[in-house]
């Protein structure tokens, strides 16, 4: 039932529903490996499914790729590794390419489908064995017990009904968290060493799923977020045609602004400064949501997709830096007026390359505005203890000009990893 038949039962008896969080169960879905077969192991990227929540009162399974460095030839049986899961994003499905990418990387990766469905099997490019981009190549397959298609219906309008077993967005962060279970139990994967990353949609998702799960060590929502019912975001006129009291409730249990202020989980945003589909006001009110450990990619004019949502080098630095050990990303602090100029003090592992100053003094659609850059200057401190080099820098830009509706700094490293500020967002 709805969170606040929860909410009362929790009341009377807190003991009862410690781990319950909205409509998810998370004793439950943190304990419990689900049922899992595998449909096909004769590939570098294995195929498989696994129980999901029930649907319209029947069980479901859902579909999903896993590949890690031993499946695709690169490693010997016994090794481990640490663990990944990749969120897809609308009109996406489990992408074989992008599975194949993280096993390369040296992890063990798992990526779902959150439509109910199954996607072509993999194919690999001749010349160079990488899987070749099935996500929109062929027909997907709908499952005899799939889940929830991810429409508008289902993503908004189930808000309506009593029961939450329709609910998309329930379904999709439940899916994802018995993944993680189930990537856990293999015996390859460091289940004390486990990300999350998603695109889009698939980024809404990771910030549902970090915000719930903390067994996760670093998650990389890329363009979503939450606050999707202000601003211009897309999807605010479906949760306006709501009634006010359904589209509270919805704000409640499934915008992520809503759970994010529990998120406990290292989080790395990306994002670009004219996403249509997750605004940058709403995305900066997203990451100020976070209380914990936090950094920020905010990329002139990203383009968004799921290649390029995958693309950026910083997601698997971030996820390195919390997973294997690597050297982080650049950690800046706040930015400050001070005459004519910006400053902002850095934290690296790493030598910096460049700053730049961002801004747009244009107003009307964030989607539609253009943007100005200008190179700042910086100078660098170096300490080193033993093996260990940790530099702090000071960068100094030009102040943004008066009517400046929008800002940032963004600082890259001598990797060409590029991190931000926080935007500053005037209107």
């Amino acid at each position: 039932m709805r969170f606040f038949i929860v909410a009362s039962l929790l009341s009377l008896c807190p003991s009862l529903f410690a781990e319950s969080v909205g409509p998810w169960d998370l004793d439950a879905l943190k304990k419990n490996v689900p049922a899992m077969k595998w449909v096909r192991q004769d590939q570098p990227i294995h195929s498989l499914t696994y129980a999901g929540e029930k649907y319209q009162g029947h069980d479901t399974d859902v579909f999903a790729f896993y590949a890690s460095p031993i499946t695709i030839g690169e490693a010997k049986a016994g090794t481990k590794f640490p663990g990944v899961v990749l969120i897809h994003g609308g009109g996406g499905t489990a992408f074989a390419d992008w599975v194949h990418l993280w096993a390369k990387r040296g992890y063990a990766a798992i990526a779902m489908d959150l439509n109910g469905s199954r996607p072509p099997d993999p194919e690999f490019d001749p010349k160079t064995g990488m899987a070749i981009g099935n996500g929109h190549r062929g027909e997907r397959t709908r499952l005899p017990n799939g889940g929830p298609p991810h429409g508008h219906v289902e993503k908004f309008d189930c808000i309506l009904t009593p029961d939450t077993s329709d609910d998309w967005p329930f379904h999709a962060a439940a899916s994802v968290m018995r993944a993680h279970s189930l990537l856990r139990s293999f015996p390859e994967v460091d289940a004390e060493h486990t990300a999350v990353t998603g695109i889009s949609w698939g980024g809404y998702t990771t910030c549902l799923v970090a915000s719930l799960d903390d067994r996760f060590k670093a998650a990389v929502p890329v363009y979503g977020c939450g606050f999707l019912h202000e601003g211009e975001s897309v999807q605010k006129p479906s949760i306006d045609k709501l009634d006010a009291e359904h589209r509270a409730l919805w704000v409640k249990e499934y915008d992520p602004g809503s759970l994010l202020p529990r998120c406990r989980v290292p989080i790395l945003f990306v994002n670009g400064t004219n996403d249509v589909h997750y605004v940058l006001d709403s995305y900066m009110k997203s990451y100020n949501a976070v209380p914990g450990e936090k950094n920020i990619r905010i990329q002139v004019k990203m383009p968004h997709g799921h290649p390029p949502g995958w693309a950026p080098q910083e997601i698997g630095i971030f996820i390195d830096s919390k997973c294997r050990g690597g050297k982080p990303l650049p950690t800046p602090g706040t930015p400050v007026m001070k005459g004519d100029q910006v400053e902002v003090t850095c934290e690296s592992a790493t030598g910096l390359k460049k700053a730049e100053l961002n801004y747009t003094t244009d107003t009307g659609l964030r989607s539609k505005r253009e943007w100005k850059t200008v190179a700042a200057k910086f100078s660098t401190k170096s300490l080193v203890s033993g093996e260990l080099i940790r530099q702090t820098s000071r960068v100094f830009a030009p102040k943004p000009p008066a009517n400046a509706n929008t800002w940032f700094i963004t600082i890259t490293d001598d990797r060409d990893a590029m991190v931000s500020t926080t935007a500053k967002v005037v209107k």
